[in-house]
């Protein structure tokens, strides 16, 4: 049996993960995460690589007893997108990572008109207005620390990070430079126009690699680090919603939600054109794992609303609980009707309309899920748009998924079938797909997913269709 180790860096807990041929997860161990603050500012937030590296390489050790460690055919890194660092000729940190959590970009981000107009940064990047964005931090470093620019040797994003330390290679995981804003939608390359107006060197950053492609192998520092006994290759792979998008199975012009605190709406295709009314509300266009393909998004606050219902109506009180009672109401809450704030963005506070007495918390939480519902409506027929494609079904995965009643409110409100992922970790699985392709294990990412085959629940719409349908 061959196995591929997956290091996730996720911004709750790094993790280390090993998947057999198969897919199956046979082995995973996890840590932590947080940020640090920052030496400037103690509401900065920054993250310390060589911390999670180690911590990863603990993970590795937990559970590379587990099976014969001979047998790990590939190791590959997932992440968050668009965190970095400038680093010297020999990979050392010339300045700490810059958490996409940090508060000290968003300023940046309301004066970048003095170098490109937001407009056109959307444009040729196809990536959103985002405080997180890349671009903002090296803007930052750009007017606050010149310096570190001028003795930089390159730049890399946190999955090249740990992949240097692995390999002593330098690479740009591609998935994670379509996190930046600053590549070009139509060359797929960094944007000669957005780096030349803000003065940063196109040489700064090191060669592109598409997701599975081999970066390097393991050094045998790294191989002892790590608790392995022979050298493997390390395969690219980098920007976790790309693989989650993969590992669900997702196919091109098939749209997909990731249903969590936020809900992502994406898809895989070959076309995205977007408008200036897109980008503003919330919509991005991402590389796609795969060279050529392209994801455009939006985004809103989702399961985050349906928490604040919880706590605020249903303190000590379960879900089921909740589910129950929203079940026994009819569509539309009898008038009851909840006006999220679907983005922090928004100006306008959110509202509750159509209380009288005789409505409950129930009516309130189930006027949340149609709220969201509809949003995921609207939203859907943007992307129809964007795409040029028309959706038959729909794709579902994360912790939204779970709740029966939401998604088969879903299927309802859309008309259309809602199918759900049994992929419990969809991203590492996608991620070693890649890997295993890298590795030589599968001769291409789609055969190794084909091999491995992923499974759905679907839900039909229901006899509440009707009734959705005439509100």
């Amino acid at each position: 049996m061959s196995y591929i180790l997956c290091l996730d860096c996720g911004a709750t807990n790094v993790r280390a993960i090993l998947v057999d041929e198969k897919g199956n997860l046979v082995a995973k161990a996890s840590q932590p995460n947080s940020t640090d603050s920052g030496v400037e500012n103690a509401q900065y937030h920054v993250w310390n690589a060589d911390r999670i590296l180690n911590q990863l390489a603990d993970c590795a050790h937990q559970i590379l007893p587990e099976i014969d460690a001979t047998q790990v055919k590939g190791v590959t890194i997932t992440t968050f997108g668009v965190d970095g660092a400038l680093v010297n000729e020999s990979g050392e940190l010339l300045y700490p990572v810059i958490s996409w959590k940090c508060p000290r970009t968003a300023e940046i981000m309301k004066t970048v008109d003095k170098y490109l107009p937001q407009a056109k940064l959307n444009e040729i990047s196809g990536v959103g207005k985002f405080a997180f964005n890349t671009i903002y931090k090296l803007i930052w470093l750009k007017e606050n620390r010149p310096e570190l620019l001028e003795q930089a040797h390159a730049w890399l994003f946190i999955s090249n990070i740990l992949a240097y330390k692995l390999t002593g290679v330098m690479a740009t995981d591609r998935t994670m430079a379509g996190t930046s804003q600053m590549t070009d939608l139509t060359t797929g390359d960094w944007s000669d126009e957005i780096l030349g107006t803000l003065g940063i060197r196109k040489s700064l950053f090191p060669p592109m690699v598409n997701a599975g492609d081999v970066i390097g192998t393991l050094t045998p520092a790294a191989c002892e680090l790590l608790g392995l006994p022979c050298s493997a290759p390390v395969v690219s792979t980098g920007h976790d919603t790309q693989f989650a998008l993969f590992g669900s199975g997702v196919k091109e012009n098939q749209p997909f939600l990731s249903s969590g605190t936020w809900e992502i709406l994406m898809l895989r295709t070959a076309n995205a054109k977007l408008e200036p009314e897109d980008y503003a509300a919330g919509a991005t266009v991402e590389f796609d794992s795969k060279q050529g393909l392209l994801n455009p998004g939006l985004q809103w606050i989702a399961s985050g609303i349906i928490e604040w219902v919880k706590a605020t109506c249903y303190q000590g009180e379960n879900y089921d609980t909740m589910d129950t009672e929203a079940a026994s109401i009819a569509p539309g809450c009898d008038g009851v009707k909840l006006v999220p704030n679907f983005l922090p963005s928004d100006a306008i506070p959110g509202s509750i309309e159509g209380l009288i007495l005789g409505r409950t918390r129930g009516h309130i939480y189930r006027a949340a899920m149609e709220a969201l519902t509809y949003r995921l409506k609207n939203r859907l027929e943007k992307l129809e748009k964007v795409g040029g494609f028309k959706a038959t079904e729909l794709l579902l995965v994360g912790g939204g998924a779970r709740n029966k009643i939401w998604t088969q409110m879903r299927a309802d409100i859309l008309g259309l079938p809602i199918l759900v992922s049994t992929v419990s970790e969809s991203t590492v699985l996608g991620a070693a797909m890649y890997a295993m392709a890298g590795a030589g294990i599968y001769a291409s990412p789609e055969a190794a997913r084909d091999a491995i085959g992923i499974t759905y629940q679907t839900t039909l719409p229901g006899e509440q269709q009707a009734a959705y349908a005439a509100l």
